[in-house]
């Protein structure tokens, strides 16, 4: 290939990528016009057009964010508020075969704060490689969106700020990127009636959410949600709540006006978003300091309230977890998770007092659907609780809604290396990420083989690969490496997906904790 076959005209002007021998890469495509200035706490908009080719061979800025040692962004990697990029990955030639292969758009996770489009271990090579070989052929594209305060602040209270400023820009950043893949993706070889919207955690969350988007609608035909927080989404009461944390934060009066938040330094913004971040959690077990919030004409209703009354997008949805998510956050004792008995009691006290007319399961209840070996002492059933609280109850509860609807494959992750299992910290939360882009132990700080287990994660990867690229291709997810067969779910049959060593279908395997939780949703408003 050459620079003319990977110099693609754009709605908003010529992109010039690079092409490898079996893979070619655009990076730092700007899909809206940069959140500063007037901009910033603005809906995301589009960008101003262009005429010459743009240089697409380096990845554009990432938001804004704390140094996290658990996520690597990569070297040289440059922050800035103007950070709204995408990147994508096809075949080779399929810019200029005129072909219209399906498309899989990643939200990274983060917890809403940190992350990126660009981390190596979201390099999109292996996957759209896999594809190629397993001759279903498809394009990757990653987005950034705005995080923490800059992505997810409300300012509701403050004078002035209901004009000046607009909420869930984050969200915002996701369905402009999606209109802008729904426009240009055809141009690269992908085809826009077959998008598949996926991601996992805080991007998980954001799957989810985008179900109840009205703007999102034929954004995406197929959706793929990882360990999605699904009930951290907020009103706009708690977001108002934490801006005021914020402006404490930075020490700004209560006065403060739009046109002197709008002049805040960026690192000062951040600072101070991170003090909120790590305190929320503290003093409200169960809840996190930036999320979607509902209530506005981006998201006017909960996700699971919209999933359950029939009024989200009726896509076909492939939604999972892992089955140890919160053993991490303890191990890092991290207070972004309830993992004590202390903080499990005094989240349940606090979604009591905020929601009354809520019926909580009693103690008894709960206590039925974790009387296994594993989690009969005190903290393994903590943990048990936050997870399935947190993460796999808002999983099933969509599962038994939506799949009312649209087809719905259910899945745990259950796959951990040797070293994993010595932890202690088993399938955690993100340790299937790997195995989906193909690219295990890809930085330096991923210890996952140390005690061996390369031939059987390799196993793993490529079932899961056929699996997500099946599913975006036809909403199949099937794997040639595998008997296993994936049926969807449904109320009756129950029917889910073990990822381990092996696959297993199983059916029922989240009966005892349904039994316990009862079909009503509970979280935080």
């Amino acid at each position: 290939m050459n620079d003319a076959d990977t110099t693609v005209q754009t709605t908003f002007g010529p992109v010039r990528g690079e092409a490898g021998p079996d893979v070619a890469l655009w990076r730092g495509i700007p899909f809206a016009a940069p959140p500063v200035g007037d901009l910033r706490w603005r809906r995301a908009q589009d960008p101003q057009p262009w005429t010459e080719p743009r240089d697409a061979t380096r990845f554009g800025p990432v938001c804004p964010q704390p140094v996290m040692p658990v996520i690597d962004l990569g070297e040289g990697t440059v922050q800035d508020e103007d950070c709204l990029y995408l990147n994508i990955w096809a075949p080779a030639g399929a810019a200029v075969s005129g072909a219209r292969h399906p498309v899989l758009v990643w939200v990274h996770g983060g917890a809403y704060i940190c992350g990126s489009g660009s981390q190596p271990l979201y390099d999109g090579t292996a996957l759209v490689r896999t594809s190629v070989e397993e001759e279903t052929p498809a394009i990757v594209v990653t987005v950034n969106y705005r995080m923490g305060a800059l992505g997810f602040a409300e300012w509701g209270d403050i004078p002035g700020g209901d004009r000046a400023f607009d909420t869930n820009c984050g969200l915002s950043d996701v369905v402009q990127a999606l209109r802008w893949v729904q426009g240009n993706i055809e141009r690269f070889g992908g085809d826009p009636d077959r998008v598949t919207v996926f991601g996992e955690s805080a991007g998980g969350g954001i799957v989810t959410s985008l179900l109840a988007v009205p703007a999102a609608e034929g954004l995406f035909a197929r959706a793929i949600a990882q360990s999605s927080p699904a009930t951290s989404v907020y009103d706009r009461k708690r977001g108002n709540r934490h801006s005021s944390l914020l402006l404490t934060e930075l020490g700004a009066p209560s006065n403060v006006d739009a046109a002197a938040l709008r002049k805040l330094p960026e690192r000062a913004l951040v600072s101070a978003s991170v003090r909120v971040f790590n305190k929320v959690p503290v003093d409200y077990p169960g809840t996190i300091a930036y999320a979607p919030m509902i209530g506005d004409d981006l998201l006017p209703i909960d996700p699971l309230d919209a999933i359950g009354d029939g009024r989200a997008h009726d896509v076909p949805l492939l939604i999972g977890t892992n089955r140890d998510e919160t053993s991490l956050f303890k191990w890092m004792k991290a207070p972004l998770m309830p993992v004590t008995q202390d903080q499990v009691d005094a989240m349940f006290e606090l979604i009591a007092q905020e929601q009354p007319e809520l019926a909580i399961p009693t103690d008894e209840d709960v206590a039925a659907a974790y009387r296994d070996g594993r989690l009969r002492r005190s903290s393994a059933k903590s943990m048990g609780i936050s997870r399935d609280l947190g993460f796999r109850m808002p999983a099933v509860w969509i599962a038994e809604a939506h799949s009312r609807r649209a087809p719905v494959h259910l899945y745990r992750y259950d796959w951990a290396t040797p070293l994993f299992r010595m932890l202690g910290i088993g399938a955690t939360h993100a340790t299937e990420l790997p195995y989906i882009w193909g690219n295990p132990a890809s930085t330096k700080l991923d210890i996952s083989y140390r005690l061996g287990g390369r031939r059987t994660g390799a196993k793993v990867r490529r079932r899961m690969q056929q699996r997500w690229l099946g599913f975006a291709a036809d909403g199949d997810p099937v794997s040639a490496e595998s008997r296993a067969r994936w049926q969807p779910y449904t109320p009756a049959g129950q029917h889910s997906l073990l990822i381990g060593a092996e696959d297993t279908a199983v059916t029922e395997l989240d009966r005892n904790l349904l039994r316990a939780w009862g079909a009503q949703v509970l979280g935080f408003r």
